[in-house]
């Protein structure tokens, strides 16, 4: 089989690109991010179909990594080819909602059905892995001499033991290793003593549990704590209702300036004689007699000193005396004197009167001040001094009334603290309770675990039994793949080795003159004075000698010839322009077929043209 061209209307960054093919020999050059990868994928995607991963995955798979870049809707493209004569087009598309496949026989112009069959057909018989790991060539991965050597080591290992790098038997062996470890590591060789000690402490454990102290009260001690509670808060909104009562009665008398009984009865006895010197004092304001005797004392006064002051004056020749025949001198000085005595009289009643006045209005103004204190109403009457008593009731009743409250605080306080206590006792019977409940939950997740764990061993034994017929099969199994693996090494690993070293001394310029690996799969290159082992030839070399295994490997896997096309994908990039022009020369030589060769490099084509090797170059 053979590629004619292709054509891509959209993959990765191309968009309507087609590219032709030649026999022989193919050069696919292109820069560094030129596609060539992209171009590589689309032919593999071709002949095996691209499938899209599932979950996290998806976001990095080759499905979304060639997604178009513009016009999504063209994730599409064909590739012609022929196989024995027959030109065939494979039409594909890659959307993930229309994974269409058409083949179309253009030697006879129509389109066929595109079985597994004519895949397998036109593929050779070839998979998708056999693909990867045989006809599509790169070069070893590692990045250091030491993995090249271990990477080349398991191909070689893994192509003598299986026949196919898909399969591994070395690892295969050593997970059924790392699986008869596991089951060996499940069994259990104490079961019945085990199960007899669970059963023991089961029994145990359900004596425990009986006991009186795990009954469930906490319940009743909860209701009973809770009716404490809510008494508690009833006799503290009783206390706090009776101590803003007390508080208001307390300000209320404060702001009168009471402070208890005696300072009310001190204030209204106090009240009630200033009340009564009020009384005697406008009494004594209001007296008639005191007036008229006043009056008359000043008009006698009066009188008396103007007949004091005429007799004096006149002497001998007044009237008066001289009449009835009296020394003027002792009447004068008489009258003189009386007068002063009545005026004396008037200045002292007028004194008396200023100081009963001064009492009045004192008294007055004391009374009006507590009248209109405490009623409101600063006239003063007597049915004032009758509604002052009654309030000073009042304020009696008051103070006794926060006596009273006081008291009854007194005794809800200790009340409280009485309940307080009971709640406490309380609290301590639910702690208790709660311990008591949490060790029986325990004890019955214990009794539980036994239980299970008794359930479990008792099948332990048929379990047992059941993973020593495992460990038989896994031993038998490695037994019969030992065997398998050493008949392939001694078949199909012989002709490897045989064709490999047919490939090898071609590829190396005779440097090496075939490959030997002994029963430990150590690999050695064969010179004609000495055995090299692998590890000691240089990386180019172990490039050569990868290249050669694997299209030997591909001849053996297609029976003795290769019918597909050999693509190389940066295969040479470790080689020196002397191994290099070795490899192509022998590469024309060595196989007639198409070969494909995709390089960043414009060396490979400068020594094919130096060298006169017929090529087809195709620039990205």
């Amino acid at each position: 089989m053979k590629l004619l061209d292709l054509h891509i209307d959209g993959f990765g960054k191309f968009h309507n690109l087609s590219i032709s093919f030649k026999d022989g020999l193919n050069v696919v050059y292109g820069k560094n991010e030129a596609g060539k990868s992209t171009l590589h994928t689309f032919i593999r995607g071709m002949l095996f179909g691209i499938e899209r991963a599932r979950g996290r995955a998806s976001k990095n798979d080759t499905y979304t990594k060639f997604e178009p870049w513009e016009n999504s809707g063209t994730y599409e493209g064909h590739l012609r080819l022929e196989h024995e004569g027959t030109v065939y087009r494979i039409e594909r598309s890659f959307q993930k909602n229309n994974k269409d496949l058409t083949i179309v026989n253009e030697t006879l112009g129509k389109e066929v059905e595109p079985t597994k069959a004519l895949l397998d057909e036109l593929l050779n018989g070839l998979s998708e892995t056999a693909y990867n790991n045989t006809i599509s060539i790169g070069q070893l991965k590692s990045a250091t001499d030491g993995g090249m050597v271990s990477e080349l080591k398991n191909y070689i290992a893994n192509l003598n033991t299986s026949g196919n790098m898909a399969l591994n038997i070395t690892k295969a062996s050593a997970f059924l290793k790392d699986q008869r470890k596991a089951l060996a590591a499940q069994m259990v060789p104490e079961a019945a003593r085990s199960y007899a000690s669970v059963l023991g402490e089961i029994r145990n454990i359900e004596k425990e549990i009986s006991a009186p102290e795990y009954e469930n009260q906490l319940p009743a001690f909860q209701k009973m704590k809770n009716e404490v509670q809510e008494l508690i808060s009833s006799k503290q909104e009783e206390k706090e209702e009776l101590l803003q009562k007390i508080a208001r009665g307390k300000q209320v008398l404060a702001t009168h300036q009471f402070t208890d009984h005696d300072s009310i009865n001190a204030y209204e006895a106090n009240t009630e004689s200033i009340y009564q010197n009020y009384l005697e004092s406008e009494k004594k304001s209001a007296s008639k007699s005191r007036k008229v005797f006043s009056a008359a004392a000043v008009v006698f006064g009066v009188i008396f000193l103007a007949l004091g002051g005429y007799l004096f004056a006149a002497g001998n020749a007044n009237v008066l005396t001289a009449s009835l025949g009296i020394p003027f001198a002792p009447v004068s000085a008489a009258s003189l004197m009386a007068a002063a005595v009545l005026f004396l009289c008037r200045a002292i009643l007028f004194m008396r009167d200023k100081h009963y006045q001064k009492d009045l209005t004192l008294y007055s103004t004391l009374l009006q001040e507590i009248y209109s204190r405490h009623l409101g109403d600063s006239s003063i009457t007597e049915e004032a001094m009758g509604v002052f008593k009654e309030r000073m009731a009042e304020f009696k009743r008051l103070f006794e009334a926060v006596q009273k409250s006081e008291a009854a605080v007194a005794q809800l306080t200790k009340d409280i603290s009485e309940l307080q206590q009971k709640q406490s006792s309380c609290g301590q019977y639910i702690e208790q309770q709660q311990r008591n409940q949490w060790e029986l939950e325990k004890k019955l997740e214990h009794l539980t675990g036994c239980k299970n764990q008794a359930a479990t061993l008792k099948h332990v034994l048929e379990e047992n039994e059941r993973l020593q017929q495992e460990l038989s099969a896994i031993d038998l199994a490695q037994e019969t793949m030992t065997e398998l693996s050493t008949s392939i090494r001694d078949s199909f690993g012989l002709y490897l080795n045989k064709t490999a070293s047919e490939l090898i001394s071609g590829i190396t310029g005779g440097i090496y003159s075939s490959m030997s690996i002994d029963e430990n799969l150590n690999v050695f290159m064969n010179t004609k004075t000495r055995l090299v082992p692998i590890e000691q030839v240089s990386s180019g070399t172990m490039d050569q000698i990868y290249l050669a295994l694997r299209l030997a490997t591909a001849k053996l896997i297609q029976n003795g010839r290769i019918q597909m096309p050999l693509i190389f994908d940066d295969s040479f990039v470790l080689y020196d322009d002397e191994r290099l022009r070795t490899a192509l020369k022998w590469l024309v030589n060595a196989y007639q077929g198409q070969i494909i060769i995709f390089t960043c490099h414009q060396r490979e084509a400068q020594m094919m043209t130096a060298n006169q090797i017929p090529y087809h170059l195709i620039k990205l």
